[in-house]
């Protein structure tokens, strides 16, 4: 086997391997948007309450 088909096969080798992993990580919230929903959540609860 010659030195560039060695090379395009290791390449393709290691480019079937590469699978993009699933993104399971929740969307980062900035403590001022947790804030901000908070008391957003606890208004709506306290109208419904009402």
């Amino acid at each position: 086997m010659n030195r560039r088909k060695k090379g395009i096969q290791i390449l393709k080798a290691r480019a079937k391997k590469a699978k993009p992993t699933p993104n399971n990580k929740p969307k980062y919230i900035s403590k001022a948007d947790r804030e901000r929903l908070a008391a957003i959540e606890s208004g709506e609860n306290a109208a419904a309450e009402s």
